[in-house]
């Protein structure tokens, strides 16, 4: 058996720390520890073989996928508490925890990841009378008649769909020029129930606790404070409203700055519901709903709460 002190020795590394700990809580694969950690795969396997020769840590084969899980032996006992309280003072543990979570509940959620599959593959091929706006609209009918704030809405593609069934429809954008376009959208096609406001996504011109839905699609990575624009949300919702943000996952497209005048490129799963929780909200879920095949490959992330 190793000594204790060779242990401790290995556990001077921060990042092997970070690993034990959150194997303390999980066991996991290499590609988790990738996700979770946000690092390459050959420095992941390097601390993992570091841990392996401590014998702190062992492998084991489910299937096609190989787990790394805590040796619990002797020394384990002796050095459990100490990684355990060690590894939840170091800054990243918190969002470890979180990016966990998120983990093990993709691993789990079998009927998801089929479904994002899925997602890629719809739209790809003609198919007679397939499409997304008719998938929309079938399912936007079932939306009860509710309040709803479009934030960032752009020319207001959203809104009118979303206008089709709601109470009123209140769609907020900061361009004078996409504001005026989308109210005469609206006119045109009739939608008295839809409303068009000049502002800004941080401090929206709706009153506060009147809102049932707020909805930001491919509009948060354009907030110069994007906890700013989720707190503003969460204001002017009513007890019990419901938030729904459609984003980009991180990424490293950097060009995207000045095409589309992005300011972030994109939110992890991990930082999106530490920012809605941040702001206020429960419930929160998070989840990839789209892969683009082409690149850069961008993927897109849904989050409720």
């Amino acid at each position: 058996m190793t000594s204790i002190s060779k242990c401790l020795q290995a556990l001077a590394e921060p990042t092997r720390l970070r690993i034990l700990h959150l194997l303390s809580l999980e066991d996991l694969t290499v590609a988790e520890l990738q996700e979770i950690l946000s690092m390459g795969q050959s420095r992941i396997s390097t601390h993992l073989a570091k841990l392996k020769q401590v014998e702190l840590v062992e492998a084991r084969r489910a299937g096609k996928h190989t787990f790394y899980g805590i040796y619990k032996n002797a020394q384990w006992e002796k050095l459990e508490a100490l990684v355990i309280e060690g590894g939840g003072e170091l800054p990243h543990a918190r969002k470890d925890r979180k990016a966990l979570q998120i983990s093990v509940a993709k691993r789990k959620d079998l009927a998801r990841e089929y479904f994002n599959q899925l997602a890629g593959k719809f739209g790809r091929s003609y198919c007679p009378g397939r499409t997304w706006r008719g998938l929309a609209m079938m399912l936007i009918d079932f939306l009860p008649p509710m309040v709803i704030a479009d934030l960032g809405a752009g020319e207001g593609t959203l809104s009118q769909l979303l206008a089709k069934r709601a109470k009123q429809v209140i769609a907020v954008d900061n361009s004078e020029k996409m504001v005026e376009f989308g109210r005469q959208l609206a006119a045109e096609h009739g939608l008295a129930n839809l409303n068009f406001r000049l502002g800004d996504m941080e401090d929206p011109p709706i009153k506060k606790a009147t809102v049932d839905l707020a909805v930001l699609s491919q509009a948060l990575h354009h907030a110069v404070n994007p906890i700013h624009v989720l707190e503003a949300a969460h204001a002017i919702l009513k007890p019990g409203g419901r938030i729904a943000v459609l984003d980009l996952l991180s990424h490293q497209f950097e060009e995207a700055r000045e095409l589309y005048a992005d300011v972030w490129l994109g939110f992890s799963e991990a930082e999106m519901l530490e920012m809605l929780e941040k702001a206020g909200f429960r419930e929160t879920r998070v989840g990839v709903v789209a892969r683009d095949a082409e690149n850069p490959q961008v993927q897109t992330i849904l989050a409720t709460a």
